[in-house]
C-alpha cells in the first residue's frame, strides 16, 4: 500500500488545505493527514480541536486518516512506514522555505522520505490561516477562505 502524510499546523484548514488533500488522496491508496503541535507557535486553536475539525472536512474521503504527533516528521514517518511527503506550495517564497526542509528530511531519514510539492490552486494560492485568523479578529468575513462548519468555529475563538 502506497502512504502518504500530509503534516501541517491547519490553524484552521482551509479551503486551501482542503485542495491539497483531495488532490493528494487521488494519488495514494492512504493520505495521512498530520497535525503537528509546535510548541514554538501559539496555536488558536487545541491539537484536538485541529484533528477533530480535520476529520469533520474529509470525512467523505475515504483514503484519509487524521492523526496529530510531536517531535520529528521523519520520526512519525519511520514507525508509520510511510516514505512520501506531501507539501503545498502557494508561492516562491513557500518553495524556498520547504525545499530546506525537505532536504532537511531527505538527510535525517537517511533518504527514506521524499517530498512531493503540490502547488495550490490559483483560487486558494492568496489563502493562510494566518490571514483567515486576522480577518476573523477583525470580524471580517472569512466564507471564501473556510468551510462554513470552520468559520463558526473561528468565529467563536474572537467574540465581537
Amino acid at each position: 500500500m502506497k502512504s502518504a502524510i500530509y503534516p501541517g499546523s491547519f490553524d484552521p484548514v482551509t479551503f486551501g488545505h482542503i485542495d491539497i488533500i483531495e488532490r493528494a488522496a487521488c494519488m495514494f491508496d492512504e493520505l495521512r493527514v498530520c497535525v503537528l503541535y509546535n510548541k514554538a507557535k501559539s496555536s488558536l486553536f487545541s491539537v484536538e480541536e485541529r484533528v477533530r475539525m480535520l476529520q469533520k472536512v474529509t470525512e467523505n474521503i475515504p483514503n484519509v486518516k487524521v492523526d496529530s504527533f510531536t517531535g520529528l516528521l521523519i520520526d512519525y514517518a519511520r514507525v508509520n512506514d510511510i516514505h512520501v511527503a506531501i507539501r503545498g506550495l502557494r508561492a516562491v517564497t513557500d518553495f524556498e522555505y520547504e525545499l530546506q526542509i525537505a532536504q532537511t528530511n531527505k538527510l535525517l531519514s537517511a533518504g527514506s522520505l521524499d517530498t512531493i510539492f503540490l502547488t495550490t490552486s490559483l483560487q486558494y494560492a492568496y489563502l493562510s490561516s494566518s490571514s483567515v485568523k486576522e480577518i476573523a479578529s477583525f470580524g471580517g468575513d472569512i466564507s471564501q477562505c473556510v468551510p462554513e462548519s470552520i468559520a463558526r468555529e473561528v468565529y467563536a475563538k474572537y467574540p465581537r
